[in-house]
Formats: C-alpha cells, structure tokens, sequence
C-alpha cells in the first residue's frame, strides 16, 4: 500500500515537474540543469573523451533541451533519459561539424600537415597513461556501440530506457551492447588496452550555469 502510494506520488511529481518545464518555468528548468549537468556531463566524455568538449555539449544540451521543452510528454518518469538523448544526438552533430570542417581544411593549399583530431583528444585526457588505451579500444567500436555501452554501462540506463532515448528497439539495444562489450573485452585483452576498465576519474565540471545557459538562448 505504501509502496503504491510513494509510486503515485513519484508520477505526479513529475508530471508537475514535466508541465512547469513545459510552460516555461525558468527556475524549474534551472533546479533540472542542477540535478543532470554532472550526469549530462560525464555522458558526453565517455562519448568523446575530451573535457573541453564535453562541456560545450553539456550547455549545448540544455539549450537545445529548453527549445525543446514544449515537445516533453505530459507523462512519463524521470527526463535524465531526454536529456543523454539530445547529448547524444549534439555529440553526433559536432562530430558532422568536425568531419566537414576537416575536409574543407584537407582542400587548402598549405605546407605542412594537419593534426589528427585523436591525437588532439587524446593530447586532452588528464591521466593519458591510464585511460588512453582504454580510449583506443573503446575507439575501435562503431558508433551506435559506444552509445550504448555509454547509455546502459556508465549512465546505467536500463534496457528500455536506452531504446527509448535512441529511438530503436529494445532487442537492438541488447545486440549492440552484447557486441559492444565483447569487442571492448577482446581488445584490452589483446593489448589494446591493458588498463583497467574501472571508473575513470571525473572532473568536476564547470559548465554555464543554467541562467547563463537561458540567457543565451534569449538572445539568440
């Protein structure tokens, strides 16, 4: 009965917490960006390994999560689950951004080389002894298998909850992560990486603050 009841109250929590953010509630979204910044934060590192990075997709994020936030459901659980999704498909759009402005400096006359773009992430990743093999293997699996592994491995995101992020079935979420964890296992094994897969050390972010972050999107 209890159990029943603190379930109820739970889902009209947020409902609540859904139709203020909807409305538009500037205090609202900013309690939202205090509780998931780090959580949002620490998602687009595993994504990229790079902290400078990470933090630019974390105030991305929350823009894009408050132009967005008359399309959040009325019902529904927690939207830390909405939020690693717009991170995710940010993330799938700097890279876009990355691979186009890395073509279009590959057509300019110029002496020299251009820097990899690994290497510069790499070149960023505090305690690179430890975590750069890691990287490297986690680097050898395909996209759509990082973001699982980040979603249900480190955000600790259930089965259903990565499907409905990603918009893709929860049978496909189980294959590619099944696929993800057998290729990162096979290469650290191999030397790919050798380091440990523990939890890698997490800086505390310093991202915009979600003032500044609504003060950007209204003066955009």
């Amino acid at each position: 009965m209890d159990r029943n009841q603190d379930t109820q109250d739970d889902a009209d929590g947020n409902r609540r917490l859904r139709t203020r953010i909807r409305d538009g509630d500037a205090d609202t979204f900013a309690n939202l960006f205090d509780a998931y910044a780090r959580s949002v934060y620490n998602h687009a590192y595993r994504l990229n390994g790079d902290w400078s990075l990470a933090e630019d997709i974390v105030s991305l994020t929350f823009l894009e999560a408050w132009r967005l936030r008359e399309r959040i459901a009325a019902d529904g659980g927690s939207l830390r689950p909405w939020l690693l999704g717009i991170a995710t498909n940010v993330t799938r759009t700097r890279r876009r951004a990355a691979r186009r402005h890395a073509s279009a400096m590959a057509r300019l006359p110029r002496e020299g080389t251009v820097p990899d773009f690994a290497d510069d992430i790499v070149g960023r990743i505090d305690d690179a002894a430890q975590l750069g093999q890691v990287h490297t293997a986690l680097a050898a699996l395909r996209r759509p298998e990082r973001e699982i592994l980040a979603l249900c491995v480190w955000d600790d995101l259930d089965y259903a909850e990565a499907a409905r992020t990603l918009g893709i079935p929860v049978g496909t979420v189980r294959s590619r992560l099944s696929r993800a964890r057998r290729k990162l296992a096979a290469a650290l094994e191999s030397g790919s990486g050798s380091a440990q897969t523990g939890n890698a050390p997490v800086r505390v972010p310093q991202p915009l603050s979600s003032s500044a972050v609504l003060r950007k999107e209204a003066s955009s």
